[in-house]
């Protein structure tokens, strides 16, 4: 009798371990650049295509939590407080909470290149019009000075295609129609594009000489009512406004030439790289690093993972190198300056 207690007593003491035994769970935080409900939905099947990509690579998880950081930094926050192992972080999120080597930058998304890339305007200008080219997959982009059909601007663009070159001078007295301080390609980039070229910044130009559109569109259509001489803007942005440049419907800009014609390319700024996935250090060692980089190259290459990352406008990802990003961390010491 004493004999089968004992029995008894071990085998629930085995199942009571056994049922308290931890999930191993693997945090995932979302910045919030589309509706929290929508990217959560749109990545809902990630959890699963993850936990399989990961056993597969030798790490078995019992579940993957994926959450949407209110803002920006509180994803970046959920990382460095330890609360997750992984987090899609824009560039200058990560470089802004990377101090200490707290974050890790583990992947950078790629997307199709452009026909042109060059740090010589006038070879935009000479190849234009610009066209997607998806076959090349590249992990950054480029932010791009336009002139409009302006007087001003297209004295300046008369400048910079003869080979003449731009001094300050040319530069002082146009109007320029900029993002929000926070934007790369609208703002940042352009501001250090000012600063190489120039040693100058946008505060250097008379204050109603700078104008803060509320978008890209908006930026388009000052450019094209002439309100603007210069805008600044991603390097597709043309691309993107082509049809609204010449329509008269609403919505439209109503010019009777093409974008091509009216407008022409007068600075490049440095590349800026693609969003990341990041890591916390402290979570992640090299070997799990490696394991989450493999899981993601191969997910983002099904069609499955394909329309999952979309979400995101990635189409693929590649291994990052901290290096890569050393642009954006230019960029931050000039904002702080």
């Amino acid at each position: 009798m004493k004999k089968l207690f004992l029995v008894v007593t071990l085998f629930m003491a085995v199942f009571t371990l056994a049922g308290c035994k931890k999930e191993k769970v693997l945090t995932i935080y979302f910045v919030p650049s589309r509706d929290a409900a929508e990217i959560l939905d749109a990545t809902e099947p990630l959890k699963q295509m993850l936990i399989d990509e990961l056993a597969d690579l030798g790490y078995d998880y019992d579940k993957v939590e994926i959450f949407v950081g209110s803002t920006y930094e509180a994803a970046a926050e959920a990382m460095v407080s330890g609360q997750a192992e992984i987090g899609f972080l824009p560039g200058g999120t990560y470089v802004l909470y990377e101090g200490d080597g707290v974050l890790n930058v583990a992947l950078t998304a790629t997307r199709a290149g452009l026909t042109v890339d060059d740090d010589d305007a006038t070879v935009w200008n000479l190849n234009e019009p610009i066209e997607g080219d998806s076959a090349n997959q590249v992990t950054f982009y480029r932010g791009l000075l336009i002139a409009g059909p302006s007087a001003k601007g297209q004295e300046l663009a008369a400048k910079v295609n003869d080979g003449t070159g731009l001094v300050w001078a040319d530069l002082e007295d146009a109007v320029f129609c900029v993002r929000s301080a926070s934007s790369s390609s609208g703002y940042i980039y352009p501001l250090l594009w000012l600063m190489d070229n120039f040693n100058k910044t946008f505060a250097d130009l008379p204050s109603a000489n700078v104008i803060q559109t509320s978008g890209y569109g908006a930026s388009m259509s000052s450019l094209a009512n002439e309100t603007c001489d210069v805008a600044t803007f991603y390097a597709d942005a043309r691309r993107t406004y082509a049809d609204a440049w010449e329509s008269s419907d609403d919505g439209g800009y109503g010019r009777e030439e093409t974008i091509w014609a009216a407008t022409d390319v007068i600075g490049v700024t440095a590349k800026i790289y693609n969003d990341t996935i990041s890591v916390a250090t402290e979570l992640v060692d090299a070997d799990l690093l490696d394991a989450i980089q493999t899981a993601f190259i191969n997910i983002a290459a099904t069609t499955e993972g394909k329309a999952i990352i979309e979400i995101y406008s990635h189409e693929g990802y590649k291994r990052a190198v901290d290096s890569d990003y050393d642009s954006e961390r230019a960029a931050k010491a000039a904002m702080e300056n």
